[in-house]
């Protein structure tokens, strides 16, 4: 039996079922739905067609936004110091990585640590299209799964690659650590006794996400920087201090080399650690 309703006053309903969408007020039907095609969607990614296909379709993506900006370098001759510093170990920020590939030339040899994750096989075959090798493999964060992370076939085969010429890129933060230099990158220097160069590729427009790495896509038509910043030696005998000190080197380094490409293009960096922006200001 129904609960008694008084004069004026609304009969209470029944609380609802349907599910809200996370950054919406309003019902969402998408949501609401999740339930059979969160399976369905994870299968699809699943497919080598279907990864084939995105792959492809965000490399020639990729390549509209580089031919429809105006690229400028900085410093003017950084493509000539890449060359010149060849084969090096670029260093890269979480989510400010697509771009990446804009500051490799026609016929340079360039490969990239990717994870064996099922969007890093999506980033492996974009990767393919743009010209750059992928090497498979990430870290365990301590976890115990190195073995199955691939981290230390990882770590020896880019050493092998860089001893035979072929420079590497890698994001130098571990996910979900956001611009927070891990060791892997200057371990990896120590070792192959090749300089880290922190990179940074931006454009004025652009769709900045709110995800953990405050990622940026860049879109056509706009204006873009390349810029390099100043390489960063690990000795092949640094101990536990030296690596430490390199490692605080190399996430300063993409600190700044991130201020100056978005001020470059007259914005502010979506993920700038408020420190930076306090200590160091705008740069000339």
């Amino acid at each position: 039996m129904p609960p008694p309703t008084w004069p004026g006053r609304a009969r209470p309903r029944p609380p609802s079922t349907t599910r809200k969408c996370a950054t919406s007020s309003s019902t969402c039907t998408a949501c609401s739905s999740r339930g059979w095609a969160d399976p369905l969607l994870k299968r699809l990614s699943r497919s080598r067609a279907v990864q084939e296909a995105l792959g492809l379709l965000f490399a020639r993506y990729l390549g509209l936004v580089r031919r429809t900006n105006r690229f400028v370098w900085d410093p003017a001759d950084g493509y000539e110091r890449l060359v010149g510093a060849t084969p090096i170990i670029g260093a890269m920020w979480h989510g400010q990585h697509f771009m990446i590939p804009y500051l490799r030339g026609p016929s340079d040899r360039v490969a990239s640590l990717v994870s064996r994750s099922a969007d890093g096989e999506f980033n492996a075959i974009a990767l393919r299209h743009l010209g750059v090798r992928a090497i498979r493999g990430s870290g365990d964060r301590g976890r115990g799964k190195a073995r199955q992370k691939g981290g230390a076939a990882a770590l020896r085969a880019m050493v092998r690659a860089l001893a035979e010429g072929e420079s590497m890129v890698l994001t130098a933060d571990v996910p979900k650590i956001s611009r927070v230099c891990g060791s892997g990158i200057v371990t990896l220097a120590r070792m192959s006794g090749r300089p880290v160069v922190p990179l940074a590729v931006v454009t004025s427009r652009r769709i900045d996400f709110r995800s953990w790495d405050r990622a940026s896509l860049g879109l056509p038509f706009g204006r873009g920087a390349l810029v390099v910043g100043e390489p960063i030696h690990v000795p092949r005998d640094a101990d536990e201090a030296a690596l430490e000190a390199a490692r605080r080197a190399v996430e300063r380094g993409l600190d700044l080399v991130h201020e100056r490409a978005y001020a470059l293009v007259g914005a502010a960096d979506p993920g700038a650690k408020p420190r930076l922006t306090q200590q160091s200001g705008s740069p000339a």
